[in-house]
């Protein structure tokens, strides 16, 4: 029997037992099968990028179109293609990385308005709980790349500069693509964050921004 079914199983024994310790206890076993599903299903992608952004940009939109030339360029330099497995941004990457014919990875997330997986990726897995999903997007990546977003978007970038910023992970691109986007967000955090000495300039270069899908992979197939 596969690790990750024993532990589900196990889950669900503990689910049933109606105490606050049990219930605790069945939560661990559903984390630790989910890290397991994904270290199995995972470990042989090689070269990857996770790339991140709104599950609401539309097909028409110039961030979708950009995410797929994005994406497309990414698999013809090598890499494998990882999203959060949903519409819009994420769609357009695993758009442009299957029909490139490389690996396209969705790791969508379970929520009470369900995200259903978009129609383009080729290995697709489901998380209950947002902390392993964003492990598994850092775990696996050589670099990521941030289109506009909401909060997901920007909690994704955060977690990610302070992985590296503390050295729990290591320094890889991390590009920002759409000036008129981030370029509010970069321009707070140097006259507000840096200059009250919150975070250092050296923090603050972890990122790098761009306007156009090539200047991402130019920076990334150059590290």
């Amino acid at each position: 029997m596969r690790i990750g079914v024993a532990l589900r199983l196990t889950a669900k024994y503990y689910k049933f037992m109606d105490t606050p310790l049990s219930q605790d206890s069945w939560r661990v076993f559903r984390i630790m099968s989910e890290f397991v599903d994904g270290f199995e299903a995972l470990s042989g992608l090689g070269k990857a990028v996770s790339i991140f952004g709104s599950a609401r940009v539309k097909p028409t939109d110039p961030y979708y179109q950009k995410s797929e030339q994005t994406a497309r360029a990414l698999v013809k330099a090598g890499y494998a293609v990882i999203t959060g497995g949903g519409p819009g941004i994420m769609e357009a990457a695993n758009k442009g990385a299957s029909e490139a014919g490389g690996a396209s990875v969705g790791l969508n997330i379970e929520l009470p308005h369900e995200q259903k997986p978009n129609p383009y990726i080729k290995t697709s897995l489901s998380f209950r709980y947002f902390a392993v999903r964003k492990y598994m997007f850092v775990r696996f990546a050589s670099a990521f790349v941030l289109f506009p977003g909401g909060f997901g978007t920007i909690d994704e970038l955060m977690e990610t500069l302070c992985l590296i910023q503390t050295g729990r992970s290591p320094k890889v691109p991390l590009v920002l693509v759409g000036r008129d986007y981030w370029e509010g967000l970069l321009d707070w955090l140097s006259k507000t964050v840096v200059a009250g000495d919150y975070i250092t300039p050296e923090d603050l270069s972890l990122v790098t921004l761009v306007e156009e899908p090539e200047e991402a992979v130019e920076i990334i197939i150059n590290i």
